[in-house]
C-alpha cells in the first residue's frame, strides 16, 4: 500500500502574489495545511530545512505544533542538514517531538545541499576536523545523533549522584527505525542501507548516466534494497521519492500552471555543486493523463511513499485543494487508498 505525503519548502516572501508573506504566516500555514491534509486523508506532512534563507529552518517547534493538532498524519523533514546540527541537542528535540506525536515522526536527514551562506555551518560553530570534508562532518554528527536516540549511555555520571553512563533524555522507543537519509546518488543510497537508515530520494540526483530520471532513481532504490538485504537489518526499510504533481482542473490552476505544463514535463540535466545532475520532470496537466504517466514512473512504482512538493506560497486553501484533487483524481493510479 502506497503512502502519500506533502513536502513544503516553507518559503515566505512579501512579493506581489504571495499568500505567505512573513515567517509567522509560513509557520501557521504549515500547521493549518497539515490539519487539512489529515482531513483529506493524506498520510504525511514533511518540511524542507534550509538556513540563512526565507524558508523553514529549525523544524522541531513546527513539527511539535502539528503533532499536538493532529492525530494520525506522519510528520517529518525532507531533510535536516546535519552539518549544522548539535547531535545531542537534536536527539532531545527529536525524542520530545516524537513523544508528543505518539510515534509519528519520520525524520529525514542528510549531508545537506548548497546553502545561501558560504561555510554556513561554521557560523553555527561546526567546522570539519582536520582531514574531513563537510560531508564527513555531517556523517559524524549523524553517527552521534543515532547513537544518542538509541538510548545508549553518553555522559559519565557525577559520582556524587550515581555511576555509569547517562543516556540523553527523554528517549522515544522506535524512533531509531524512523530515520531516513536523503541520498543524492546511488552510492550514498547504498551507504544509507548499510547504516540501517530508510531512503529518501528527491526530484534531483547529482549524477547522470543518460537514462531517464525515473529509471536512474529506480536503479538507486534497487541498489539500496539489495544492500539492505545483505546487511541483515532486523526491520523493513521504507523508501520515498518526491514529485511535483499538479492536476489542472479549473481556471485557477490554468492561471498558475498552464505555462509550466508546457515547459517542465521533461527531465533536465545540468551542473549543480560541481556535479553533472539530472532533475526529474514535473507532472502537470489533465488529471487522467498525469495519473497514467505517474503510474508508469519506475521509481514511484518502486517506492512505498510519494512526497508531493507543494507551492506553499499560494496559501493553505489552494494547497488543500491541490492535495484533494490529487487524492480524488490521480492517486489511485499508483495504488493509494485514502485514509480517513
Amino acid at each position: 500500500m502506497k503512502r502519500i505525503g506533502f513536502l513544503s519548502f516553507g518559503h515566505w516572501s512579501p512579493l506581489e502574489g504571495s499568500r505567505t508573506r512573513t515567517a509567522r504566516e509560513s509557520l501557521i500555514q504549515g500547521i493549518e495545511l497539515a490539519e487539512a491534509a489529515e482531513e483529506i486523508g493524506i498520510d504525511g506532512a514533511f518540511f524542507r530545512v534550509h538556513h540563512f534563507a526565507r524558508q523553514q529552518a529549525a523544524p522541531f517547534p513546527l513539527l511539535s505544533a502539528i503533532a499536538a493538532r493532529t492525530s494520525r498524519i506522519e510528520i517529518g523533514t525532507g531533510v535536516v542538514d546535519m552539518r549544522y546540527e548539535n547531535p545531542l541537542y537534536m536527539a532531545e528535540e527529536a525524542a520530545e517531538t516524537d513523544l508528543i506525536s505518539g510515534g509519528r515522526l519520520q525524520l529525514g536527514i542528510s549531508r545537506g545541499s548548497p546553502e545561501p551562506a558560504l561555510n554556513g555551518a561554521a557560523n553555527f560553530g561546526y567546522v570539519p576536523a582536520d582531514g574531513e570534508e563537510p560531508a564527513d562532518m555531517a556523517r559524524r554528527h549523524t553517527e552521534v545523533f543515532r547513537y544518542a536516540i538509541s538510548g545508549a549511555g553518553i555522559a559519565q555520571a557525577d559520582p556524587r549522584q550515581g555511576s555509569g553512563l547517562l543516556p540523553v533524555q527523554p528517549h522515544s522507543p522506535g524512533l531509531s527505525e524512523r530515520i531516513w537519509w536523503g541520498a543524492g546518488t546511488r552510492k550514498t543510497a547504498v551507504w544509507a542501507a548499510g547504516q540501517g537508515m530508510n531512503l529518501m530520494s528527491s526530484t534531483l540526483l547529482t549524477e547522470d548516466t543518460g537514462v531517464p530520471f525515473d529509471q536512474l532513481q529506480a536503479e538507486q532504490i534497487q541498489l539500496f534494497r539489495e544492500e539492505w538485504a545483505a546487511a541483515g537489518h532486523n526491520f523493513e526499510p521504507r523508501v520515498s521519492v518526491s514529485r511535483s504533481v499538479i492536476p489542472i482542473v479549473d481556471d485557477e490552476d490554468r492561471r498558475y500552471f498552464a505555462l509550466s505544463a508546457l515547459r517542465e514535463t521533461r527531465d533536465q540535466v545540468g551542473v549543480l555543486d560541481g556535479a553533472m545532475s539530472r532533475f526529474g520532470k514535473s507532472y502537470i496537466g489533465e488529471p487522467d493523463r498525469i495519473a497514467a504517466e505517474l503510474a508508469n514512473d519506475d521509481a514511484v512504482r518502486a517506492a512505498d511513499t510519494l512526497m508531493l512538493t507543494v507551492p506553499n506560497q499560494l496559501g493553505v486553501d489552494y494547497n488543500a485543494k491541490l492535495l484533494r484533487n490529487i487524492a480524488e483524481h490521480v492517486a489511485s493510479a499508483i495504488g493509494w487508498e485514502r485514509k480517513v
